[in-house]
């Protein structure tokens, strides 16, 4: 991938796209490709050929899905596996057939067994059950991972997928009922904060495990990876290091200001016990995670300060 390069990035709008927008612009990429959803409908096969056919991009990044939290998941599973779905194939298949020299495909850490070994290694995919919460989602996650692959075999296709972890920062989701458990605790936090409350509840019990990667830093990965990794094997993009659900809500808290105390909703669902990537093969092909928790959720909260009129609902 070099300058000269057209290069599309599905998805610009969300968390993830727009980090890798902005890292190939950091990076002196100036023929980068976007379309708004009004633009172009991804989860239309006819109207995602005739945008490639035009715009024959050299390189893909796959950032556009539907996505959100475990109510999110549980309330819409139809949405979350068609759209998915219909997202992965359309963006794939259009790129090969009109000549992308290179489609990265960005997956999630929740493909992986409910029970799986910790951390998780790239080789314990399909070796157990899902985390019945977000099934429809893995499901549709590791269809595109096999996509890749089967295209790859097929055709030839020079298809890779990563596989992040939990992600957060600037450009967040942070509805309460739709979004992932940082940005809701970042809202929940400075909205106690503002209303002098004693108390912010979280869900579950506080016990659970997971491991969080600031997009900036998967943004880095993704561009790495675009241009030093063509193997069909997924690759874990994650920091290697994880903390409960207690410690992160106890650092936001602290983050936040709040000095208030904290409550748990135990018959809320906990979801997955602990999510830890297994990040030796990344680590062996030279890249690392460099923003650190702190330094990450305090930038994230400063974005979220000023912007937080959008978030009314």
């Amino acid at each position: 991938m070099n300058k000269e390069n057209k290069i599309y990035i599905a998805g610009h709008r969300g968390l993830v796209g727009a980090a890798i927008v902005r890292q190939l612009q950091r990076e002196g990429y100036s023929r980068l490709i976007t379309r708004t959803h009004a633009e172009l409908d991804l989860t239309s096969q006819s109207a995602v050929q005739e945008f490639f056919a035009a715009a024959r991009p050299d390189f893909v990044f796959m950032a556009a899905a539907k996505v959100g939290g475990i109510q999110a998941n549980n309330s819409y599973p139809a949405d979350f596996i068609r759209d998915n779905l219909q997202i992965e194939l359309n963006v794939i298949d259009a790129a090969y057939k009109t000549g992308a020299q290179k489609l990265l495909f960005l997956g999630s850490s929740c493909i992986y067994p409910k029970f799986a070994p910790q951390p998780m290694p790239e080789d314990c995919l399909l070796t157990g059950p899902l985390e019945q919460t977000n099934e429809w989602y893995a499901i549709a996650k590791i269809a595109g991972i096999k996509l890749c692959q089967a295209y790859r075999r097929q055709y030839g296709f020079n298809a890779i997928s990563l596989m992040p972890t939990n992600l957060y920062g600037p450009g967040d989701n942070f509805h309460l009922a739709n979004s992932h458990v940082l940005p809701a605790l970042i809202r929940k936090f400075h909205e106690a904060k503002t209303n002098a409350a004693k108390e912010v509840v979280v869900w579950g019990t506080g016990s659970p495990r997971r491991e969080f990667l600031h997009v900036d830093d998967l943004a880095d990965a993704a561009v790495f990876l675009m241009r030093e990794y063509a193997g069909e094997e997924i690759v874990n993009v994650g920091v290697g290091h994880d903390l409960t659900i207690d410690e992160l809500a106890n650092l936001v808290r602290e983050v936040v200001g709040f000095a208030g105390e904290i409550g748990y909703d135990v018959s809320k669902p906990d979801g997955t016990p602990r999510k830890l990537l297994d990040v030796s093969k990344l680590t062996k092909l030279g890249w690392q995670a460099h923003i650190s928790l702190r330094q990450g959720v305090e930038e994230t909260y400063r974005w979220f300060l000023e912007n937080q009129d959008a978030f009314r609902n």
